[in-house]
């Protein structure tokens, strides 16, 4: 049975010499390059006891080496666990308790914090010492384990309701079938250079790498440092001949508004995909009237279904109508319900539910999702007359805010943490580029904590896209007649 493993061996197999990767440090890798690194990163953990089952935590920047690293792991029938370099240790920590990682991989400045504690993973690391101990393994494959559609191939943590992440468990099938998907709906041939702007712990970075190899394409990784600044992402398109680019719809409109896309002559892209946030129709407008040759795609999907819609948009939109998220992908089938359980017809609003072959495999450390059932997205759509959909918005507290899926009740559990606040509550304001997280907040004391300090003491609980942008003193929540937190009156607060 193909699985994900094999999509690198194949393409080192066919074109060993063809460039896999175009790095910022690292300059160009070709495929056998990182053939040999994977193999060697297999052995070395082989060695050190890790067998198929087991998870694996990467914790670095993008790199050749994360990348041979995943492939490493996925060699020996394990799965590995993409973790954000950015992430506060405390929030690593949970994260490698929570899923019992058997090893974790990264470079030694990092991975020092992990070194003193007595019963944890090996540590791996990519540099110093633990470089040695790579250069001296066998670059030959490891012996190939027997692995079945449904085994486990790696688990992307994201923000949790409680304040706690949770891990989404993706199996062999899950990946694939939007990886087949996703070639074949772009075309995507050897002579392709797709941009990985997403970072690899984020669902988005799952086309550009796996596609590039199903196809023997070549990846350029974006430097994380230029993620969102616009002249440089525009360069990068330039310098490294980008084809196929993929990002949320915020990046795309920097770099369409202020990084001078439009005035590049000469770019090879031959499509854009957008996911991870709603496609702000102004910028389609803009992209369909200034690069008519470039096919545009809004993909939507879930961490939990990766993508299971798609909308290619036409030649002509008006740049006000809203964009949809159009019809089903990925060999998935797409329904909307309403409130009363009944299926939504044209026009009826209800929640999207998922069902086929990228549904997740479930939680980590919760039951199994079962095979077949449907995954309730709790996102509210509007179905269209051609049978696609318009997605309104979250049924539930979960956000978007540049492409990441954010927990308000994670955020407002990390500012609880602070000895000065009192009762607390997050909301976003604004929308696509111009979208912030504002705390709404009531302090214990006389003191108002400055932002700066506020900002400082999330960081040592949550990512960096989940600290807030600003925060708004009150001297109480406002409540609704039954107790809760008045949402609305907090959104108005905050305009």
């Amino acid at each position: 049975m193909r699985v994900l493993k094999d999509l690198l061996l194949e393409a080192a197999a066919r074109t060993p010499d063809a460039i896999a990767l175009k790095c910022p440090e690292q300059g160009a890798v070709r495929y056998a390059e990182l053939d040999a690194l994977a193999n060697r990163v297999a052995h070395v953990l082989a060695a050190r006891g890790v067998v198929k089952g087991d998870r694996v935590g990467v914790f670095m920047p993008k790199s050749a080496a994360a990348l041979a690293v995943m492939q490493g792991v996925l060699r020996l029938g394990a799965a590995y666990v993409p973790l954000d370099p950015t992430s506060p240790l405390a929030r690593v920590r949970a994260i490698a308790a929570d899923c019992g990682l058997a090893a974790l991989a990264g470079n030694g400045a990092r991975l020092s914090a992990f070194a003193a504690e007595p019963g944890g993973p090996f540590l791996l690391e990519l540099d110093g010492a633990g470089r040695a101990l790579l250069d001296a393994a066998p670059a030959r494959p490891p012996p190939a384990p027997v692995l079945a559609s449904s085994s486990l191939a790696y688990v992307l943590y994201t923000s949790g309701s409680t304040g706690v992440p949770k891990g989404v468990a993706i199996g062999q099938e899950n990946a694939l079938a939007f990886v087949d998907w996703a070639r074949a709906h772009l075309g995507v041939t050897r002579g392709d250079v797709l941009a990985n702007h997403a970072p690899l712990h984020f669902d988005l970075s799952v086309l550009d790498v796996y596609v590039a190899f199903s196809a023997g394409a070549c990846v350029a990784l974006v430097p994380e440092m230029a993620a969102f600044v616009p002249r440089l992402l525009v360069d990068f398109v330039a310098t490294h001949g980008v084809t196929i680019w993929y990002s949320v719809p915020s990046a795309l409109g920097l770099m369409l508004e202020h990084g001078g896309l439009l005035e590049r002559p000469g770019l090879p892209l031959r499509a854009v995909c957008c996911a991870g946030e709603p496609f702000p129709p102004r910028l389609l407008a803009l992209l369909r009237r200034e690069l008519p040759g470039v096919r545009v795609s809004n993909l939507y999907g879930p961490t939990e279904t990766n993508v299971c819609t798609f909308y290619d948009a036409p030649a002509e939109v008006d740049g006000e109508t809203p964009v949809p998220i159009g019809t089903a992908a990925s060999g998935d089938e797409v329904w909307a319900v309403k409130d009363d359980g009944s299926r939504a017809a044209t026009g009826d609003i209800g929640e999207l539910l998922v069902t086929g072959p990228t549904v997740m495999l479930g939680y980590w450390g919760q039951a199994p999702h079962p095979r077949g059932a449907p995954y309730r997205t709790g996102d509210l759509v509007r179905v269209r007359s051609d049978g696609g959909f318009e997605y309104l918005g979250r049924r539930d507290r979960m956000v978007k805010l540049k492409g990441h899926r954010v927990e308000l009740g994670e955020v407002e559990t990390a500012l609880r943490h602070h000895p000065e606040i009192g009762e607390v509550a997050a909301t976003v304001v604004g929308s696509a580029m111009e979208a912030k997280l504002v705390a709404v907040a009531v302090p214990r004391t006389e003191r108002h904590v400055p932002l700066l300090e506020l900002k400082t003491h999330c960081a040592k609980f949550v990512p960096r896209y989940m600290i807030i942008d600003r925060v708004v003193w009150l001297d109480t929540l406002p409540r609704t007649r039954n107790g809760k937190v008045d949402r609305s009156a907090i959104a108005s607060a905050c305009q």
